[in-house]
């Protein structure tokens, strides 16, 4: 008789790539209109948001959310799109987390 090995191979699955979104600092957008976005589009609660948006108006750029790509574009989009709107210059982009 004639033993019969069974290979067994375990498929892992990767993980997806994370990406930041990110505000960009101009010397257009009002600082009302940033905590509105960020209160908007990332839940971020009031107090949250000004502290945020300090922080995008000094450093010049923070990341308000870490989303897979499909939702971080999809922020992005809904961002630009809603500042458009406005008449307001905000920029938003998406980064890829380096591992």
């Amino acid at each position: 008789m004639v033993d019969s090995l069974k290979e067994v191979t375990k498929n892992k699955t990767k993980k997806p790539n994370l990406f930041q979104v990110l505000l960009l600092n101009d010397d257009f957008t009002t600082m009302e209109f940033v905590v509105e976005v960020l209160r908007r589009f990332f839940g971020k609660s009031n107090d949250a948001a000004h502290a945020l948006m300090l922080k995008i108006h000094i450093e010049g750029e923070a990341v308000c959310g870490v989303y897979s790509h499909d939702v971080a574009q999809t922020k992005v989009s809904q961002v630009i799109d809603f500042s458009r709107k406005n008449d307001q210059p905000l920029m938003c982009v998406i980064r890829e987390v380096r591992a």
